[in-house]
């Protein structure tokens, strides 16, 4: 097998240094790491290889790298389009935002119809792994959840169609969402000990796209971490964006064939939440019968046993 190839991006500059700085901090800390002759807002960019060989590249910047896309998009087609994953290290917030959360999530303006190519086995490589070290690190009050499909830079007045333009699947990684927990030093150990890790397993998974819910589904992360039925979740496109973003028109079916086929080798089913209304589901039912794949509810995840979706 050929090395794998990470990059992942920190935000070291105040105010927006939040939970990145002290992961990179905590990465210098723990792996060895050579500078690179790449130089980016002032910063090289180091560069830790493991003993498989596997090679991480860690990126400094003054700026969220969604934030500012338009700027930064340049350097990565310069540098780092050859990579295999690519990940943005950051802080969760929100109003309603569950906190004492370590989540990862996959890179899209489901609103607009663009996305990032997907990255299931690397996603759920990271969940598995944030998962082991929570443990390991004694943080029971801690959980590991995925997110809906979303990219920061769309409330910063970024363009989305820019998105798709880098061709390495793009996710986020964050600890949330207050700042007792961005600071929790167990926490940012377990971020940055799961970033190497990436490529730590390879499995045959069951990809699969889940649409409906809210923008933390349990039952679609809880599917993301089940063992013994390896699933391949990436996109998750929430109720409030498939309707803001016209999924029930033509248009809409379009956004999401787009979306399944960012999701490498194609989707093995599609999952609806049934609080879904009725013309979305169609959206959904129409698509599965585009690709030829099953279209299930959601409640079929909790007995992943019985979805003929498993080799016997």
């Amino acid at each position: 097998m050929m090395p794998g190839k990470a990059l992942y991006f920190f935000c070291v500059q105040e105010p927006m240094h939040l939970v990145g700085r002290d992961v990179f901090d905590k990465c210098r800390e723990i792996y060895d790491m050579e500078e690179t002759d790449i130089v980016v807002d002032g910063y090289p960019v180091m560069e830790h290889v493991d003993h498989q060989g596997d090679i991480f590249t860690f990126m400094r910047q003054k700026a969220l790298v969604s934030y500012e896309y338009d700027r930064f998009l340049p350097i990565l087609l310069e540098h780092f389009k050859d990579y295999d994953i690519a990940g943005e290290v950051n802080w969760h917030a929100g109003d309603n935002a569950p906190d004492r959360i370590l989540t990862v999530h996959s890179i899209g303006d489901v609103e607009a119809g663009y996305f990032s190519p997907a990255a299931p086995q690397a996603m759920r490589n990271l969940l598995l792994s944030l998962e082991e070290h929570r443990k390991e690190a004694g943080l029971e009050d801690f959980s590991v959840t995925t997110e809906a499909t979303h990219w920061t830079g769309s409330i910063r007045g970024g363009d989305p169609s820019q998105i798709p333009l880098f061709p390495v699947p793009l996710l986020d990684i964050e600890i949330g969402s207050t700042s007792e927990s961005w600071e929790n030093e167990k926490a940012v150990e377990c971020l940055a000990r799961a970033l190497v890790e990436v490529f730590h397993r390879d499995e045959e998974l069951v990809h699969i796209l889940c649409a409906g819910g809210t923008h933390f589904a349990d039952v679609f992360a809880q599917a993301a971490l089940n063992r013994d039925h390896p699933f391949g979740v990436s996109h998750i496109l929430p109720n409030q964006w498939l309707v803001s973003g016209g999924y029930e028109t033509e248009e809409g079916c379009r956004k999401m064939k787009e979306c399944a086929n960012t999701i490498p080798g194609g989707i093995k089913a599609l999952f609806y939440h049934e609080g879904l209304k009725g013309p979305y589901r169609q959206t959904c039912r129409a698509l599965g019968e585009e690709l030829g794949v099953p279209v299930f509810k959601h409640k079929k995840l909790r007995k992943p046993e019985d979805l003929p979706l498993w080799e016997k």
